[in-house]
């Protein structure tokens, strides 16, 4: 019992007046200056917690919509997201799903990103204290699918720190 509590306590996370834990199999491959978390969850699938600064980042709405952008329908039309609003411990999270043709593999400041087919999206924004929270969860769609309740368990999880 004291090994699966200091075990729970290893995944607790924090960044932004807000705390999480991720799921047990996903092991954080460390943080960089924007990045607060990354999580390798299967071959070419990633979920990303970022935190840019207080008041930094962009609105809920201008991420959601250059998200959106990210993906098309094979005939390059727009692809269809399905985008949410809920409550959780108190904090406003906004989601988004969608998936066909992703050019954001570049990441969002690379000219001429590659274009990859059959990938899926899972995001979500979370109002913090201290800042907006981006959580993206990108990669082949299969997989994505697969995780989608670990992803559901980790934004779930997000509430105020103290």
């Amino acid at each position: 019992m004291l090994a699966q509590l200091a075990l729970l306590l290893m995944l607790v996370e924090s960044v932004a007046g807000l705390r999480w834990t991720a799921p047990a199999d996903w092991k954080n491959q460390g943080s960089t200056s924007m990045r607060a978390a990354t999580y390798a969850v299967a071959p070419n699938t990633e979920c990303v917690v970022y935190f840019f600064g207080e008041g930094q980042g962009g609105s809920v709405d201008a991420n959601i919509e250059r998200w959106k952008g990210q993906f098309k329908t094979t005939d390059g039309r727009p692809a269809p997201a399905q985008i949410a609003k809920r409550t959780s411990h108190g904090l406003t999270i906004t989601t988004i799903d969608t998936s066909g043709e992703y050019s954001g593999m570049g990441g969002p400041m690379s000219a001429g990103a590659a274009v990859v087919s059959g990938y899926r999206l899972l995001g979500a924004i979370v109002q913090g204290p201290h800042g907006n929270v981006f959580i993206k969860f990108t990669g082949p769609a299969k997989a994505v699918s697969a995780n989608q309740a670990k992803f559901e368990q980790l934004i779930a999880s997000f509430q105020p720190a103290g």
